[in-house]
């Protein structure tokens, strides 16, 4: 299983956060990564903790014939065909993409971590992924997501998005 994180807290080109996290999706279906199942949008708080707007945050499994590294590639153009500008990390951002889980590959790369890295410390990745994908488990710790976000007591998420 292939899974996402998507997340937004800027308007971009396709609209507000939520609509531009949507709109990626598609784009990434029409590039060869199709979606089999989305979660709910919510509502997260950022993190570090800062004055900058709450995001919209979900979590998406995929399917695709791209390789680890062309999954990536892709996601970081398409996160800049929305507007997406790195500058200080954790800043405020019209689309995040991150590629967190590729069939249960670890990888320790410069360009590409697998898992990722900092997935079991955010409760606005572990909270979706649990909603779609009850059976995955952490690659490294054999943990389920809902084990994992059982420990995190960090008040994030703020709610579901209807």
């Amino acid at each position: 299983m292939i899974i996402i994180g998507l997340g937004a807290n800027l308007p971009g080109p396709a609209g507000p956060p939520r609509a531009t996290c949507e709109a990626a999706l598609d784009r990434l279906s029409r590039l060869g990564a199709g979606t089999v199942r989305v979660s709910r949008f919510y509502r997260s708080r950022p993190v570090p903790a800062s004055d900058q707007p709450d995001f919209v945050n979900a979590v998406a499994a995929l399917t695709t014939e791209m390789t680890p590294e062309t999954l990536l590639q892709t996601l970081l153009t398409v996160e800049k065909q929305f507007g997406r500008v790195r500058g200080a990390p954790n800043a405020a951002r019209t689309l995040d993409l991150d590629l967190l889980d590729f069939d249960g590959l670890i990888r320790a790369g410069a360009g590409l971590q697998l898992p990722h890295p900092r997935m079991t410390l955010r409760a606005f990745v572990l909270l979706p992924l649990a909603e779609i994908a009850p059976e995955w488990r952490h690659p490294q710790s054999g943990q389920t997501a809902g084990q994992l976000l059982a420990r995190l007591d960090d008040g994030q998420v703020v709610a579901p998005i209807e």
